[in-house]
């Protein structure tokens, strides 16, 4: 019986199903182009501009829009320090993003470059480095040119459906995968049906969904691309969900957990790393688990596992994504470890014995991550390790105990030694003194990041529970 499962994706054979400029021209059902951003903490905006004017900014030397340089500091209507009012970006598109909107009739949407307006430092540049994006695209770029290694990435989004914020009111009260979750002619069904149709008219690969454990929990599983790609199409899907349901008159949430007796909602981010060359031949096996790993899956597992308490500041950024990373509840834990299908280890090797589909899950992740910064950290945290190029020592956990069960002696036998931050400020004090973080995404950006992030955290922490809780579904 062959061991090889599941849908073999490589970085030559995956590719975004996007429009083409000559596509959007001849379209005339689309009358409207959102210009769309995902700023520091996570909110998605948008510009609405007529196709009329998207095609004469074309004509221009830098197709662009302006917008003020706080607005990559500015969380809700508060400035985070270090921005102010002074300057503009312009906003570049990229034209090989556009996707049409399936849940906004007659509008198609794209992303694009923050840029200063001239050349700034030395050697002159316009790229910005707290650009979200533009350090995603760098990362990959750098792997791919310097390592020979190039990225895929899929992610399980998992949210909740809320008939009420205030307080948060779940659609019902049904489990996993329970067919009386998603029942003909109900609202339920209705929702995740129009979600799925326009997640494919949008161009996105959709492979399945299916009700979660937790009351009116969901989740929309989609297919791998290249980092950068696999960002945007994430923010696609969270707007499909966030739209089509509000459109039904319910509010979709990615809020981590809001229920202490079941499970919380994460952005399970599964990653595989692959040589970058075509013709440069497979890598070969690693020399520690030549029946699991290759010598590049183990060198990017040994970065992405030391570089990983750092990269929850990312992951993992607003104080209720904690409530959710607990041991026992298969979240995935909070010790620094890895397992073939172990769903109570952070970094769950899938299909172990299959090369064509195997890949990394990582569970410490949720919706209240920016996906570009999000993504920027683990992909970058396994490119450090490809660097390095020494393979992953230890770690494994394959038994069927749970670490936090066991005693410090089975642990460290293992080769498990390292805890993941429990808080906020335990994930933003490992990512400050992480030097190879800081290298990989940039100083500017990671203090950008905190000051963004202390702000969000002080506004999301104020007033009674209740009315924290219903801000958190209400933005996230």
């Amino acid at each position: 019986m062959s061991t090889l499962i599941g849908v073999e994706y490589t970085p030559a054979t995956v590719a975004p199903r996007t429009l083409t400029l000559a596509d959007l021209h001849a379209d005339q059902t689309i009358e409207y182009v959102r210009i769309q951003w995902v700023d520091n903490h996570n909110t998605i905006r948008y510009r609405v501009l007529p196709k009329a004017h998207f095609t004469a900014l074309l004509a221009s030397p830098r197709p662009s829009i302006s917008i003020t340089k706080s607005v990559l500091g500015l969380v809700f209507l508060t400035l985070a320090s270090g921005f102010g009012p002074a300057g503009e970006y312009l906003y570049v598109f990229d034209l090989d993003s556009i996707r049409r909107c399936a849940y906004a009739e007659g509008h198609a949407v794209l992303f694009g470059w923050f840029q200063e307006k001239l050349p700034v430092g030395l050697p002159p540049t316009v790229d910005v480095p707290i650009c979200p994006r533009t350090t995603l695209a760098r990362i990959v770029k750098d792997a791919k040119t310097s390592l020979n290694a190039a990225f895929l990435v899929g992610v399980e989004t998992e949210f909740i459906l809320l008939s009420s914020t205030a307080p948060p009111t779940a659609i019902n009260k049904h489990g996993w995968s329970n067919s009386t979750a998603l029942p003909s002619g109900t609202p339920a069904a209705a929702v995740l049906h129009e979600i799925a149709q326009a997640l494919i008219a949008g161009g996105i690969e959709l492979q399945m969904y299916h009700s979660e454990a937790a009351p009116g929990q969901y989740e929309i599983i989609t297919g791998p691309l290249a980092p950068l790609e696999a960002a945007d199409a994430l923010v696609h899907t969270r707007e499909t969900i966030f739209n089509v349901a509000s459109k039904h008159g319910m509010r979709a949430t990615l809020a981590p957990r809001l229920y202490t007796d079941s499970c919380g909602s994460a952005s399970h981010t599964h990653l595989s790393v692959h040589p970058a060359a075509p013709g440069s031949g497979p890598s070969p096996a690693s020399t520690a688990h030549p029946a699991l790993l290759t010598h590049l899956e183990s060198t990017f597992l040994a970065g992405l596992l030391a570089h990983l308490p750092a990269a929850l500041a990312l992951t993992l950024p607003t104080r209720a994504s904690y409530a959710r990373m607990r041991d026992g509840i298969w979240s995935g834990g909070t010790y620094v470890a890895w397992g073939p299908d172990n769903r109570e280890v952070p970094v769950r090797l899938c299909n172990a014995h299959s090369p064509r589909s195997r890949n990394f899950e990582v569970k410490s992740a949720d919706g209240t991550a920016s996906p570009y910064l999000a993504i920027a950290a683990l992909v970058g945290a396994g490119a450090a390790g490809v660097r390095a190029g020494r393979e992953v020592e230890g770690a494994m956990w394959d038994r069927g105990e749970l670490l936090a069960e066991v005693g410090e002696a089975e642990r460290r036998a293992a080769g498990v030694v390292g805890r993941l931050p429990v808080t906020l400020e335990e994930a933003r004090k490992c990512l400050d003194a992480d030097v190879g973080m800081r290298e990989v995404l940039g100083d500017a950006l990671v203090d950008a990041f905190f000051a963004v992030n202390e702000t969000l955290d002080k506004i999301m922490s104020e007033g009674t529970e209740e009315e924290i809780v219903t801000r958190l579904v209400e933005n996230f």
